[in-house]
Order: C-alpha cells, then sequence, then structure tokens
C-alpha cells in the first residue's frame, strides 16, 4: 500500500497572515510539521501543498518536498486532491493523508495509528481522543465524534453530543464515552478525488465542519481512539503556551 503524506500550508491567514513561515526555537512552523510527518512509518511520500512561493522555496531551501498549488481552493481538502495529482495522481497512490500545517507537534505515531485502519474497503479515517475534563466538553471551538461500537463516525457536532439523559451536564462524563475530533484525515485516492467535486451541504453549512458533507452524501469515516493531544497555532498567542 502506497500512502502519501500531504501538509496544505496557506500564507494568508486573517488571525495569523504568514504562521507557517513563524519560528519556533529556531525552525519554521511548517519545517517542523514536516520533520514530524517524515516520522511517520507508514508514508511513501511527504509533501508541503501551498499556494505562495515564499512558502515554496522555503520548503524547498530546508531540503523538503513541495508543490505549488492553485490560490482558490476553498478547503484544505480540495488543495490535497490537485497536491495528489501534482504527485503521480490516484494510480501512484493508494490513500493521502492531510496532515494539518499548523500543528508543529503532530505525533507520528497517530499518523501510523490512522494508516492502520487503512485496508483499501476504508474510505475515509481520522483520529479522536477521549474527552476527561467539562471545561473541554462544553467549549464550542472542540469539535465532538460520536462513534458506533465499530468506531465508525455517525456525527460531528460544536456542542456536546450525545445527551445524557437524567443526569445534569457536568456529570455527563461520568455516564457517557465523549471524544475529541483530530483533525487530521485519510482519504482512499479516488474517494478524495469525489469528494473535491461535490457541493457543501447544509449540516455542513450549519456547524462549518467540512466532514459533515461527507458523511451527508453517505461516505463513513472510521476513527482511531489516540492518546495525542494535539495542539495548532491558530494565533500569536498561541505561540507564547509552546513557549515560543
Amino acid at each position: 500500500m502506497k500512502i502519501l503524506g500531504i501538509i496544505p500550508s496557506r500564507y494568508a491567514s486573517s488571525r495569523f497572515p504568514g504562521k507557517p513561515l513563524v519560528d519556533i526555537n529556531g525552525k519554521s512552523m511548517i519545517q517542523r510539521v514536516y520533520e514530524q510527518a517524515l516520522k511517520a512509518k507508514s508514508l511513501q511520500r511527504v509533501v508541503v501543498a501551498t499556494d505562495d512561493a515564499r512558502i515554496l522555496n522555503h520548503v524547498l531551501e530546508f531540503g523538503g518536498d513541495a508543490v505549488m498549488t492553485s490560490s482558490s481552493h476553498p478547503t484544505g481538502t480540495d488543495r490535497c486532491f490537485e497536491a495528489l495529482e501534482k504527485a503521480g495522481g490516484v494510480t501512484k497512490y493508494d490513500y493521502a493523508i492531510n496532515i494539518q500545517g499548523d500543528e508543529p507537534f503532530i505525533d507520528p505515531d497517530t499518523i501510523d495509528q490512522i494508516s492502520g485502519l487503512l485496508d483499501f474497503k476504508t474510505e475515509i479515517a481520522t483520529a479522536v481522543k477521549k474527552i476527561k475534563d467539562y471545561e473541554t466538553l462544553k467549549d464550542p471551538n472542540v469539535v465532538k465524534a460520536v462513534l458506533t461500537m465499530r468506531k465508525q463516525c455517525l456525527y460531528f457536532s460544536r456542542q456536546v453530543v450525545p445527551y445524557v439523559r437524567g443526569y445534569e451536564p457536568e456529570e455527563w462524563l461520568e455516564h457517557a464515552d465523549f471524544y475529541k475530533h483530530i483533525g487530521i484525515y485519510a482519504y482512499r485516492s479516488d474517494v478524495l478525488e469525489q469528494i473535491s467535486h461535490i457541493p457543501t451541504s447544509p449540516l455542513e453549512n450549519t456547524e462549518k465542519l467540512e466532514q459533515l458533507r461527507w458523511l451527508g452524501y453517505g461516505y463513513k469515516i472510521y476513527a482511531v481512539v489516540t492518546n495525542y493531544e494535539s495542539f495548532g497555532i491558530d494565533t500569536k498567542e498561541d505561540l507564547e503556551k509552546i513557549g515560543k
């Protein structure tokens, strides 16, 4: 099985312009993501997919692999498909894994865990982490995933789901399992091509979660439960939290 790791990376950002190139203890954020992804044993190739020459040149300068993609892509998923095409297409790679470009300490083992779900039948795979505190549970910025007993994703929401009847919200963690979604995806290559062409859906527009588009069109998403605690850099303040 051949798996391509793709790191979408845009220079423009309303909250933190140029964040892929920000210095984190001597290395840029995009270099740290790239080097972490290279440690994953399951990936045959890792490539940065960008729409900005500054990022492209920087990646090439530190010896990385990068491709230039269109600046008009509405989502990272669309950028991933163009990168897959430029890297050889669906005939060369069986799966592509979308690795978030703003997580400089992404865990390579989590990438390999997700890869372990891939068996040519799996359409899309992702990762989740069990929620253990109420503050995280009620935070609308933390996306919750509802799973079946077979770890197939039923739904994703910014709201607390499922609802635990008969108990106060502060007691819910004692009576049900809740999962935080980790935003990394593995797509079967033909599925990535398909979902890059389907229109948005009402649920996606309501919750502002792209994965609801895929569920709404009947695609199956399976999840691996990991202990990895993701931390993305969305603002300059986030740099202070990691001791930059």
